[in-house]
């Protein structure tokens, strides 16, 4: 097995074709995404090119707090992301969000790198940051479908739940149905995700590791341990992110807070 190849400024500036094909779709179809794909390709660059040069030292350093706090940072602008996705007004929902994923992302990436793969320490930034990116990258756009359907549906069912309300039924048995149909819509990405698996595409931790000259069953394994990871991270942030926000959709006597 060999390593992975360097790819040369040149090649790296080939690839800006796609996002000038993409441009020209987008100016002849009049989508009005010219400017839209000229920052996202900034912020792609520069980002990653940061991302490198922190991981760079954190590597080096080997530091428990200075894992935590990159990985607290990461998960601060998740829920900035989710925030700026749902577009709702009336509600706080950066609190809710940020302390939900914190509490089960950390968890569930200490348990992967510490008990599944038995990195020593747990803490190892060449295996907690990037498990735990996985973690947060694939289960926020989770929790973004989540809020918005359990913000969304508790609107529109609005006087289903305030009869139900009224017929005695505290807020979680009034809101009960909305509840799990959110928690469920949230998940079904990564449910269907796992059906496609190793057939209709390889991920993107496999591919990392062949790219890198692992053993395919090696790699293999590490995928595995993903894929049930992930559905773990986004079954457990969902339900306590909307758990948390729930509380904050009805008033203290029980009326729904939401207009």
């Amino acid at each position: 097995m060999t390593g992975p190849l360097d790819i040369t400024p040149l090649g790296l500036s080939v690839t800006l074709i796609f996002v000038l094909l993409a441009g020209a779709a987008s100016t002849a179809l009049h989508l009005g995404l010219g400017k839209d794909l000229l920052i996202g390709t900034v912020r792609t660059v520069a980002q990653l090119y940061l991302m490198a040069f922190v991981l760079r030292t954190v590597f080096a350093l080997r530091d428990w707090y200075l894992v935590l706090g990159v990985f607290t940072v990461m998960i601060l602008f998740a829920a900035q992301v989710v925030k700026g996705r749902v577009k709702e007004k009336q509600l706080r929902l950066f609190w809710p969000t940020f302390l939900s994923m914190l509490l089960s992302y950390m968890t569930v990436s200490a348990v992967v790198v510490g008990v599944v793969v038995q990195a020593k320490p747990w803490y190892d930034p060449m295996y907690f940051i990037p498990i735990g990116g996985m973690v947060i990258g694939n289960s926020v756009s989770a929790i973004a479908v989540a809020t918005e359907r359990l913000l969304t549906d508790l609107r529109r069912r609005r006087a289903e739940v305030e009869l139900l309300l009224c017929l005695g039924a505290d807020a979680s048995q009034a809101s009960a149905d909305i509840f799990r149909g959110a928690v469920r819509s949230g998940m079904i990405p990564s449910i269907t995700s796992m059906m496609g698996v190793g057939i209709v595409w390889i991920p993107g931790m496999m591919t990392g590791q062949l790219l890198a000259g692992s053993d395919p069953l090696v790699a293999v394994e590490y995928q595995i341990v993903v894929m049930l990871m992930l559905v773990g991270s986004t079954a457990i942030g969902s339900v306590l992110s909307l758990w948390l926000l729930r509380g904050r959709c009805f008033e203290r006597d029980g009326r729904l807070k939401l207009r």
